[in-house]
């Protein structure tokens, strides 16, 4: 009796220290930082703390979002889901006074964009019913704190609403009026700031160490960090904006520049509060971004505008991993995949199982982590502004679709830059992946009816 009552009390023990041992996970999720606009890639810029993050663990060097655009963006980071899924295929409006009562709630459910050819409705919110990665990982005993920008509806659809148990720095807004108080127009959230000189990125790290430093919760925590920076308006912080000016660079430039800086910065912070805290060796670290950027992203073709935002230079973007005591030190991988893959892989930490959520399109990333075998797949765009809406990624290979009829055709690994088409010329290639990308419409598009 008395050996088997030690027993148990072993057992449990042993189930209460792996409990314990779920890492908590860190997910820095930048706003319209480009593929090559980090130190790594660009001297240009001073990112040491990033270009650590990536001396640490694996960089993922293609690295896509199904909707490179602001709104959709978010919604496949925290959903797993290609966001036209559920019909946003657009950022949410936030612009017209007279589309929100007193309130500030959005009186419609789908706006449209004066120029998107076809006039396809997008939705205003991500919906209640969609389920988030705080949702599963609350499942899994996560304490799920969200920090920065929101843009996936009003306050009914705020993220406490949507898994997470804390939430700071929310608004519906895409952007701030300013990098310096006061911060936003008419809905604030950080409007106790607006009698100080704090730049913005500052005040959300502040709040990232005031709580990894004062967490006492016996939970793993999530932290979802995601900058306002790097978007326009291009204000920096003045301290760097005075050393790249200093550096030769001018205007928009120097504070863009200034801009990655700081969000630099935020990542040297949050680690060295890790350190700190003691748990800097359980602590997982995804960073990335939520689509191209604004200015030039060569070698890269297109980008955040210029409606070719499906080329390289607009759905491609920065992502790092670093799982301490997994992840092998300075390694890279050339698998494509997409934020999509955030959700699953997420589940797949905390689990140690596979995701099990039917509804989610992307894959957990840890087969490539460990170094096991990861299936080929295809990867699919999809996003309603303009001419250019679809495309789809297979291997090498990538097909990029227009309303008018157009197709273009290009092989990334030998034309990165994407300079020649080959729709004219790879036959096969091109009906096998008209006829994938075609397949994937029928299936994941929405029939819908104007708003």
């Amino acid at each position: 009796m008395k050996k088997s009552v030690v027993a148990l009390v072993f057992l449990m023990a042993l189930q209460l220290s792996f409990a314990q041992k779920k890492p908590n996970v860190i997910l820095f999720f930048v706003d319209d930082l480009g593929w090559a606009d980090v130190g790594y890639r660009n001297p240009k810029f001073h990112t040491p703390n990033i270009d650590k993050l990536r001396q640490d663990g694996m960089d993922f060097s293609r690295a896509y979002v199904a909707t490179p655009t602001c709104s959709p963006s978010r919604a496949s980071i925290l959903t797993g889901r290609e966001p036209v899924r559920f019909q946003m295929v657009r950022h949410v409006d936030d612009g017209n006074k007279a589309d929100f009562d007193d309130k500030g709630n959005s009186i419609n459910d789908f706006s449209l964009w004066p120029t998107d050819p076809v006039q396809m409705p997008s939705i205003n919110m991500l919906p209640l019913k969609e389920v988030t990665y705080a949702e599963r990982l609350k499942e899994l005993g996560y304490y799920n704190f969200f920090l920065g920008k929101w843009h996936l509806g009003d306050a009914r659809y705020y993220p406490t609403k949507q898994g997470f148990d804390e939430e700071y720095g929310v608004c519906n807004y895409g952007h701030p009026k300013n990098y310096y108080p006061p911060f936003f127009k008419d809905v604030n959230p950080l409007a106790s700031f607006d009698n100080t000189d704090v730049y913005l990125e500052t005040v959300l790290a502040d709040k990232a160490l005031d709580f990894i430093s004062n967490y006492k919760n016996d939970k793993p925590f999530m932290l979802s960090y995601f900058h306002y920076d790097v978007h326009g308006p291009q204000i920096g912080r003045k301290d760097w904006v005075e050393q790249y000016k200093k550096e030769g660079l001018k205007g928009k430039d120097a504070e863009y520049a200034a801009m990655i800086s700081a969000v630099d910065e935020s990542v040297g912070r949050v680690r060295k509060a890790l350190i700190e805290k003691g748990i800097a060796d359980n602590t997982v670290i995804i960073f990335t971004s939520d689509q191209g950027g604004y200015f030039s992203n060569a070698p890269l073709s297109g980008g955040k505008t210029g409606g070719n935002t499906l080329g390289e230079g607009g759905a491609r973007v920065p992502f790092l991993l670093y799982y301490p005591g997994v992840t092998k030190a300075n390694t890279v991988s050339d698998i494509p995949i997409q934020t999509t893959d955030v959700f699953p892989t997420l589940i797949d930490i905390a689990s140690g199982k596979e995701c099990a959520d039917k509804q989610v399109n992307g894959k957990s990333l840890m087969p490539i982590v460990n170094g096991k075998k990861f299936k080929d797949r295809s990867l699919y765009f999809f996003r309603s502004y303009e001419d250019q809406y679809a495309a789809v990624i297979a291997g090498d290979w990538k097909l990029i679709k227009y309303h008018s009829g157009k197709f273009q055709l290009f092989n990334i690994k030998n034309d990165i830059s994407e300079q020649k088409d080959l729709i004219n010329t790879e036959l096969k290639m091109a009906a096998k992946l008209k006829k994938d990308l075609a397949k994937w419409e029928k299936e994941a598009v929405p029939n819908y009816k104007k708003a």
